[in-house]
């Protein structure tokens, strides 16, 4: 009876009273109860890092965050004019691009479902539509044989239309009798004459193209009804094609419309968390050595500035990368380290480029949204701020797994030759004429990240994580690849808000 109630919306549900709403520390928690608020070490400096860190201080803990890099913010990384990075191989890159253009080599969109935008919110940073499906934008397949790109509302309309009529026609035949009524029958041809933009019944349910596809010419004034696209292909030509493989992506739960970005580069982010946290309380350049856990604290020991320190605290969250923490000195037992080991870090690459003209609105009438390809650049990005300005920051790339790796391992003047080679091919000389400049960033090769996510065999629930899922001793780990959001900050932020619920609870009792 209760989950029923519950069902109608009249009863709390059982994932409800097992997943309590998050609810912030307060000094107001020690006060009632007569204790004392600790201190705590986060070692990582990244989302989930300064999420744990900014939390526990509303409360009156004495944190301190250690982060190895000169920056905060992990794996969210904007790139601007003047930013300058040194990967592992030791390739230099100073980015050069103009006033107000970045590149986000790291997290670039947010659902509209995320905490992210929580945290937007309440830390003040305004945030604006970021455009990850655009009809106007292109998919081309070279593989299939493809020689020009064809707009995404073409591709799309050809897939759902053959697919429309081939289904009209089996259900019109009797294919689907034994699952479908008469009446069901006939709503669902109905259905696909909407959905696919088909003839009816005396037509065949033929799909021969139609405006979805399209326009040569656009409409315009009276005498100027527009010019349809016209030489529709074949369907063995449509699927051959391959375009329906992108068709679905628009509808992942974590991909849908609308999405969004901040302001002024996704790093406003980490910086309002920083600036909440206190700069006080933050401590760059401090590569973690060991972590020493014992019965009344934790011991870990860093380096900064040549010298070897050490801090102290009661508790420690440890909200590095896992394949960073793995070699790192610890006593945090073999369950642990085995859990890190079997975090298999994994690779993706982006580029920047800087053009002169925004030639993609010009030219093109594209305003945001991505070109998907099978080549190895993967994906093109359009940027969603700055419309009808003068100049603008497309990704070039933005691969992942091996494309990304054989990126990586070019120079960054090499990265771009064959981005942009690649690049000619779909939109034409103008992808080489208008650059300006460019930067790449391989996520595999920055100093201590080398990762761009992390893959989980079995995801974070699976048994060989139980001890990353639970403390070791007075230390708590915490980070996206702890969630199943893994490689959203989305998952930093609910893993860093699991933690401190749970090291806040134990402090308090």
């Amino acid at each position: 009876m209760l989950a029923t109630m519950g069902a109608l919306g009249l009863a709390p549900t059982a994932r409800a009273a097992e997943v309590p709403a998050y609810r912030a520390p307060s000094p107001g928690d020690f006060s009632l109860t007569g204790r004392a608020a600790a201190s705590v070490v986060v070692v990582g400096g990244g989302i989930a890092g300064l999420t744990t860190a900014y939390e526990l201080g509303k409360a009156g803990y004495d944190v301190t965050v250690l982060e190895a890099r000169e920056r905060t913010g992990g794996r969210n990384f904007t790139v601007r004019g003047g930013d300058t990075t040194t990967d592992t191989l030791g390739q230099r890159q100073t980015a050069r691009f103009s006033r107000g253009q970045y590149l986000n080599a790291g997290p670039a969109r947010i659902a509209q479902w995320m905490l992210t935008m929580d945290y937007c919110r309440e830390l003040g940073v305004p945030v604006e539509v970021f455009t990850n499906a655009n009809a106007d934008a292109y998919v081309f397949n070279a593989a299939a044989g493809m020689t020009a790109p064809v707009r995404h509302r073409t591709a799309k309309a050809d897939v759902y239309g053959y697919v429309s009529e081939l289904l009209a026609k089996a259900t019109d035949q009797g294919a689907l009798d034994a699952a479908l009524t008469a009446d069901d029958r006939e709503r669902l041809l109905t259905f696909l004459r909407g959905f696919g933009s088909i003839g009816g019944r005396t037509d065949g349910w033929r799909y021969t193209g139609g405006g979805r596809r399209g326009y040569a010419e656009d409409p315009g004034a009276a005498g100027t009804p527009g010019t349809v696209l016209g030489d529709v292909p074949d369907v063995s030509e449509v699927f051959a094609s391959g375009v329906g493989r992108y068709l679905s992506f628009e509808l992942g739960y974590d991909q849908a419309m609308l999405m969004f970005q901040p302001v002024g580069g996704m790093d406003r982010i980490p910086e309002a968390l920083a600036r909440a946290v206190g700069g006080r309380r933050i401590r760059t350049g401090a590569q973690v050595t060991d972590i020493t856990g014992s019965a009344d604290g934790v011991s870990v020991t860093y380096r900064s500035g040549g010298r070897t320190r050490r801090v102290t605290a009661d508790y420690c969250v440890a909200a590095l990368p896992p394949n960073i923490l793995a070699r790192t000195g610890h006593n945090l037992g073999a369950a642990v380290q085995t859990a890190l080991e079997a975090c298999v870090p994994s690779s993706a690459g982006k580029i920047g480029l800087e053009y002169r003209s925004r030639w993609w609105e010009t030219g093109h009438g594209i305003y945001g949204g991505i070109t998907e390809t099978d080549l190895d650049l993967a994906h093109i990005w359009y940027p969603s701020h700055g419309f009808l300005g003068e100049r603008g920051v497309v990704v070039g790339y933005y691969n992942t797994g091996a494309a990304a790796d054989a990126y990586g391992a070019l120079t960054p003047r090499e990265r771009e030759a064959r981005a942009v080679a690649h690049g000619v091919r779909i939109h034409g000389d103008v992808y080489r004429t208008e650059l300006a400049s460019s930067f790449s960033h391989h996520w595999r090769q920055t100093p201590h990240v080398e990762a761009a996510w992390h893959s989980l065999r079995g995801g974070p629930d699976a048994p060989v994580f139980a001890a990353l899922n639970e403390p070791a001793g007075r230390v708590y780990f915490a980070g996206d690849h702890l969630s199943h959001a893994i490689a959203w900050q989305h998952g930093a932020f609910a893993s860093a808000r699991k933690v401190v619920t749970q090291l806040h609870a134990r402090v308090l009792a």
